[in-house]
């Protein structure tokens, strides 16, 4: 990217972005590894989807550089997906906590699907 100034000149931008990367972790421990991104890759995204189903659960962290910024999410209650992205170095450290399903909302979620397994096995 060239950056015009007022006498003509160009001048080179630096791409130094940094994001940690990980795929389908199961913790956030297992994405701190930082990695450098590419030329055309301006943001750092974080995905999680956690589920809670008949009294198991489980979730998902993945991280990365990405050239777009994706930003949502969804909570179902006993299932939700965000995907969270910035802009600096090593932004994307949290497992996108700020979207992530409430653990009350996955346990009632979980104790609906427990009712529901039971009543239709009678």
């Amino acid at each position: 990217m060239c950056l015009d100034l007022e006498w003509g000149l160009c001048v080179q931008r630096a791409h130094t972005l940094i994001c940690f990367s990980c795929s389908d972790a199961s913790s956030n421990w297992a994405c701190l590894k930082p990695v450098k991104c590419g030329e055309n890759e301006n943001h750092c995204v974080t995905t999680y989807v956690g589920v809670g189903l008949g009294g198991k659960s489980g979730q998902s962290i993945s991280k990365g550089c990405s050239p777009i910024c994706p930003s949502a999410g969804i909570n179902l209650g006993i299932a939700a997906a965000s995907v969270y992205c910035c802009d600096s170095f090593l932004c994307n450290i949290s497992g996108s906590s700020s979207v992530r399903a409430s653990y009350a909302i996955l346990a009632l979620g979980i104790l609906v699907s427990f009712i529901y397994v039971l009543q239709a096995r009678q």
